[in-house]
């Protein structure tokens, strides 16, 4: 498995290695020690979560605060998403900042998000199931958000705006500047 850096402190993108022959194909997507090494210090995930949604579903942009604050590693395991991680940690220097990278069960690429980050994608394709890893149980009066088209992350989902499908919780998300974390 490759890991790649990225420009935001903490996030890693992981390539696992395909071993393809005329049956078919494998790949390890997980291995605990490796990530771990990669990221120089231990991750303990608690629950798996997945998602299947349609073209044009915007999930996101979501957190958890506190003590409740989760590290993901998602991945997609049919369609294309573009997947947005926003930096919420104040003493970071990518503070503010997101990072973008289309995930699809082609290129086999996953993201590791660490705790306090914001997170959300968009699908891409006709259908998307999107999975990913927890290192802490969601907890819901810990829950946060911002607003997916908040003009100081001008983040570029792919998509023209009246194409986009949220949830009206998702619709009356606070923006970045107004976030209590």
């Amino acid at each position: 498995m490759t890991f790649n850096r990225t420009s935001l402190n903490g996030c890693i993108v992981l390539e696992p290695n395909v071993f393809s022959d005329g049956r078919g194909s494998f790949k390890e997507v997980y291995k605990k020690e490796q990530l771990d090494k990669a990221l120089g210090y231990e991750v303990h995930f608690v629950q798996d979560n997945e998602s299947v949604s349609t073209r044009g579903v915007l999930r996101g942009l979501h957190f958890q605060k506190g003590e409740f604050a989760q590290a993901k590693l998602v991945r997609v395991t049919q369609g294309t998403v573009l997947d947005v991680a926003v930096d919420l940690r104040p003493d970071s220097s990518t503070y503010g900042q997101y990072f973008s990278i289309e995930l699809s069960a082609e290129n086999n690429k996953q993201l590791f998000i660490p705790r306090g980050f914001a997170h959300g994608f968009v699908v891409l394709t006709d259908t998307a199931i999107f999975s990913y890893k927890c290192d802490n149980y969601y907890n819901k009066a810990a829950e946060g958000g911002i607003l997916f088209n908040d003009n100081h992350l001008a983040i570029d989902w792919k998509l023209p705006e009246n194409q986009l499908l949220l949830s009206d919780k998702d619709l009356k998300l606070p923006k970045f500047t107004a976030l209590e974390i």
